[in-house]
């Protein structure tokens, strides 16, 4: 299993609907109105989208609080990773992460360096200090997928400072930001720099519950959008995609009730995680949490939640990780609590 969210595959080894903890989507679905939005705009299929998604951009300007000029957007966030890739020299990458970091780059054929996270998933500036070098480009998860982990302000400084050092880029993969408790926000952090040598990317696949729509954005400096915007495929943002994204992100009632519901599911099925003494769960700080098993592997738990009709994501496709863990979804609670007893009936506790 490369990625989660994979129903068909399994659909037919349990008899009813299956619950999908495999894809880290916000429990509470799309935000209110949305589809009356698209309804209403369904005419514009007919016609061409705005090449230069000039209304979409302004209305990310204004939610993620930056330039137009400094907007990128794409189909999904991995396209405008991809985009990234495509301009590389080398990538440098950290594993346990994204499956698609390195995969990209192999497509593109780029020379590859991979280094490794410590035993509590973050990152030794050191260790980057001795490998990066000229027009590197550090693809970070930002939080990290699969560990959930966000890298620390005062670290993230640190990795900009050594990326600047030797003329690089780090590129922020933040698809599951607003997940994350109100620290700092990357793109505030680095608008003094006018983004020099960094650019952040978000979207709205998991916060927005919008998997299918397809709508990825990216805050870089001005000359970096203009090198991207250089190789991007036109009409790349399609009307559906357009109009959600001239839509969700007004909502602020939405958004807040997405982030304290979250996080009150977050530390609940994390503190009843904690209580099954066959799993390790991980301090996470969005909507998945990344289990060790201590006694089981993976495929055998993989098959007995199947058998009861739960799906989550098997880890030992993400390098650097064995096949003693599994991640899964914060939902809502009626789920999070179906997960709990299948646990604990299966190893007993």
């Amino acid at each position: 299993m490369e990625h989660g969210g994979d129903l068909l595959t399994y659909k037919d080894k349990y008899g009813g609907k299956l619950i999908d903890f495999s894809s880290n989507i916000n429990p509470l679905g799309v935000p209110r109105g949305l589809e009356k939005a698209i309804m209403d705009a369904f005419k514009e299929v007919e016609v061409y989208p705005d090449i230069q998604y000039r209304k979409l951009k302004e209305a990310l300007a204004n939610y993620l609080d930056c330039e137009k000029a400094n907007i990128l957007v794409g189909n999904g966030a991995v396209e405008i990773i991809d985009n990234f890739i495509m301009l590389a020299e080398r990538v440098v990458l950290f594993i346990p992460s994204f499956s698609e970091y390195e995969l990209r780059a192999g497509v593109h054929k780029k020379e590859v360096l991979v280094l490794e996270y410590g035993d509590d998933f973050t990152i030794e500036v050191d260790i980057l200090k001795k490998n990066l070098k000229e027009n590197d480009l550090l693809i970070l998860g930002n939080p990290n997928n699969p560990s959930g982990l966000r890298i620390a302000e005062e670290t993230l400084l640190e990795i900009y400072a050594c990326v600047q050092s030797v003329k690089g880029h780090l590129l922020l993969d933040e698809a599951f930001y607003e997940f994350c408790p109100k620290d700092y926000d990357s793109i505030e952090l680095f608008k003094d720099t006018a983004y020099k040598n960094v650019s952040v990317i978000r979207a709205a696949t998991k916060f927005f519950a919008l998997a299918g729509i397809r709508l990825g954005y990216a805050c870089g400096s001005q000359g970096t959008v203009e090198k991207i915007s250089s190789i991007e495929l036109p009409w790349r943002i399609n009307s559906m995609a357009n109009t959600a994204g001239l839509t969700i992100f007004k909502d602020t009632d939405y958004i807040k009730k997405s982030k304290d519901y979250i996080r009150r599911q977050r530390d609940y099925l994390f503190s009843e995680l904690e209580k099954i003494k066959a799993v390790k769960p991980y301090t996470s700080h969005t909507n998945f949490i990344l289990i060790k098993l201590l006694d089981l592997e993976e495929d055998y738990l993989f098959e007995e939640l199947l058998k009861k009709g739960i799906l989550v994501r098997k880890c030992s496709s993400f390098k650097g990780l064995g096949r003693d863990h599994i991640r899964v979804a914060v939902k809502d609670k009626k789920s999070n609590d179906l997960l709990i007893k299948a646990l604990k009936d299966i190893t007993k506790v």
